[in-house]
């Protein structure tokens, strides 16, 4: 890859369109692959497990995917100049896999996604403020009632300040490019399930020493519908720490994992 030169206009544009299709590809498998399980085949086993009891209108997915499209083309533009950035020296990415230890490796994983939810808590915070939200945000609470392809449903200014972030931490945080990827997974998969309106995460999950901290569908699902609770991206420590969470949170999610193929 160190002998193409991915600042070239037409190999940069080749390689974003690229990004876009493996991004966009990404988004609508997991997506895709989700709704199939938990909406479609055994719809009737998880039912009982849906949030928001909220009808869907009609359109509303085929918005969420013009909406996740062009939040991909921003992605891949991003990636694309972050890819120049690398090439160029100005980034920490490394390829060689013995450059730093299998240690710093899964811990650098952990340090992103941590400074991920902090830059995401706040900003979600920021795009609630009034004079904000309907310029920024509103696009994506257009879901009150949200669905696998949801997760990807951004107006292009929060896609903007939402692809950031990754690029930006490169510039301190030594990264193997592989760790990027595993970081992204986890994006896409996490932001997926915590849209899919159905408590996948068994009962008592809330309670357990890591799942009392990570946020599944019921928490992410009250943010949709309250609005005023909820902002955290992975993890609710922030929400915690911030007085954020939802006081309906744990009762919902007793009520959402008491019973499975039975109505609740």
């Amino acid at each position: 890859m160190e002998t193409i030169d991915f600042a070239q206009p037409d190999i940069f544009a080749q390689t974003a369109f690229y990004m876009f299709l493996g991004i966009f590809g990404r988004y609508v498998l997991i997506a895709a692959l989700f709704y199939y399980l938990f909406k479609v085949k055994y719809q009737a086993y998880f039912q009982p497990r849906e949030v928001n009891l909220r009808p869907r209108r009609p359109e509303q997915h085929w918005r969420e995917i013009g909406f996740s499209f062009i939040t991909s083309v921003i992605f891949a533009v991003v990636g694309t100049a972050m890819v120049v950035l690398w090439q160029k020296g100005y980034t920490k990415i490394y390829t060689d896999f013995s450059q730093y230890s299998i240690l710093w490796f899964v811990f650098s994983i952990g340090l992103v996604l941590f400074l991920h939810e902090t830059y995401y808590y706040w900003l979600h915070r920021w795009m609630h403020l009034p004079k904000v939200y309907k310029w920024v945000h509103k696009a994506h609470h257009d879901s009150i009632t949200t669905s696998a392809w949801t997760s990807f449903s951004f107006h292009p200014t929060e896609s903007i300040l939402q692809a950031l972030v990754l690029p930006a931490l490169t510039f301190v945080i030594p990264l193997h490019y592989s760790a990027i990827v595993v970081i992204l997974l986890i994006m896409t998969t996490t932001s997926v399930i915590n849209h899919l309106n159905t408590e996948l995460y068994p009962r008592d999950f809330h309670r357990h020493w890591f799942g009392k901290w990570w946020i599944g569908a019921t928490h992410h699902s009250l943010h949709h519908s309250q609005f005023k609770y909820n902002y955290g991206l992975y993890f609710t420590f922030w929400d915690k720490w911030g007085k954020t969470e939802s006081p309906d949170y744990d009762k919902l999610f007793d009520k959402k994992t008491s019973q499975v193929g039975e109505s609740a």
